[in-house]
């Protein structure tokens, strides 16, 4: 079982937030205390990328079926929000698929769709985004240093990056780029969710022209926003308080 940190557990609205890759659920700190005052937040240790528990990530699939599974075991049959960012918004888009779970409101953020591709080029795109974070893994922060835009990274956020990479399995690495990549979506496609919200950076419009695409094709009723200034994954730890105030507007009900 995946261990579920939770905060704010007094508080009658429910928020699950789920990180992106190569980070840990840590990455949600600048978050934590903006809202657990007010909302009874869960954070999973995701299958791969918890510290105290020896595991590979897994797919997609799994890991969104065993969160809404544990969750109500858990007695959670609601969720007000739910948020994920990059390999996050995969298991978001995944978990309001399976309507294992009621969501009110989903926020997306720079999720990854599944490649609308031919078999062979998803193994290429697969193999060449797996290279580029194991070259990380041997050779630490020098190598992650030409592998990622510096400009968007201190050095701390290169360190913590080359922890999580020593820590993270090979396996765990394949898995999370071949299942975010071409996870299995159930057809027909239909989701009861009431709103859900699509964001990205400025900076990485291009990028994620072909989720936007997708988003637009299996999910018409969705809310495009873009911001500047944060990079892809950036907005938890950039601008928190946008995030939080999001989340929070979302979960009160009050006009986008």
């Amino acid at each position: 079982m995946m261990k579920i940190h939770e905060f704010g557990k007094e508080n009658r609205k429910n928020v699950l937030l789920i990180h992106p890759s190569m980070v840990m659920w840590d990455y949600f700190e600048y978050v934590i205390p903006l809202l657990e005052k007010d909302h009874h937040l869960f954070i999973p240790a995701l299958p791969g990328y918890d510290p105290d528990e020896k595991s590979d990530f897994s797919s997609v699939e799994k890991i969104a079926s065993d969160l809404a599974d544990q969750l109500s075991e858990m007695g959670i049959d609601e969720l007000d929000c739910i948020y994920g960012c990059s390999m996050g918004g995969s298991i978001v888009i995944r978990i309001l698929a399976d309507h294992k779970i009621k969501v009110r409101n989903a926020l997306i953020d720079g999720g990854i769709t599944p490649y609308q591709l031919p078999w062979i080029l998803t193994r290429l795109i697969a193999v060449r985004d797996f290279l580029l974070i194991y070259m990380g893994k041997l050779g630490g922060i020098r190598l992650l240093e030409k592998a990622f835009n510096t400009a968007e990274y201190s050095d701390e956020d290169l360190k913590y990056i080359a922890d999580v990479l020593k820590m993270v399995s090979t396996k765990t690495i394949w898995n999370t780029f071949d299942s975010c990549n071409n996870y299995s979506m159930p057809e027909p496609l239909k989701v009861n969710c009431e709103r859900i919200i699509y964001s990205y950076a400025k900076e990485e419009e291009r990028a994620r022209k072909w989720d936007i695409s997708y988003m637009k094709k299996k999910f018409p009723d969705t809310v495009f926003e873009k911001y500047e200034g944060v990079g892809h994954g950036g907005l938890a730890v950039l601008k928190p308080e946008i995030l939080s105030d999001k989340i929070r507007t979302l979960c009160e009900n009050d006009p986008l």
